[in-house]
């Protein structure tokens, strides 16, 4: 797999059934390694490890309902009271960010109404706080350390 935009993680991997799989550890299992849940498991170390976020407040790929359809979040974070604290969406490393990517992440947040918005494809990261009543958002140059 290509190597990302983060520090090197103790990173899970196994060859089996002629595929490689690698560890998820929120869901406590093995997922097929693909180039966007490589970017996933980064960002799950980069929140527990780096950030200090517990994993017991972290949700992953989730559905939720977005116009009447059902879609997909990849993670969530949340505050110890239950709110949500960040919204992470991850692409693969060959997926260019652009305005249809903060447009998706924008759509899910009105459902979730998080805080803070993450957009990556592993080698870029894109970092923003929501500011709920005026709807919109200023860019960050990371989150916020996780806070009792």
């Amino acid at each position: 797999m290509q190597q990302l935009n983060f520090r090197k993680y103790p990173l899970r991997l196994k060859n089996s059934e002629n595929r490689w799989w690698i560890f998820d550890i929120i869901r406590k299992k093995f997922m097929v390694l693909q180039p966007e849940e490589w970017v996933r498991q980064h960002w799950l170390h980069y929140l527990i490890t780096d950030k200090g976020y517990p994993a017991s407040l972290i949700n992953v790929e989730k559905e939720l309902r977005v116009n009447g359809l059902k879609r997909r979040y990849d993670i969530v974070v949340f505050n110890s009271d239950g709110s949500m604290a960040v919204l992470v969406e991850c692409k693969a490393p060959e997926i260019t960010i652009d305005q249809k990517t903060f447009d998706q992440i924008a759509r899910y947040n009105r459902s979730l109404g998080a805080t803070y918005l993450i957009v990556s494809n592993g080698l870029q990261h894109y970092y923003c706080q929501m500011d709920q009543q005026a709807e919109k958002y200023v860019f960050l140059r990371d989150i916020p350390d996780f806070s009792r």
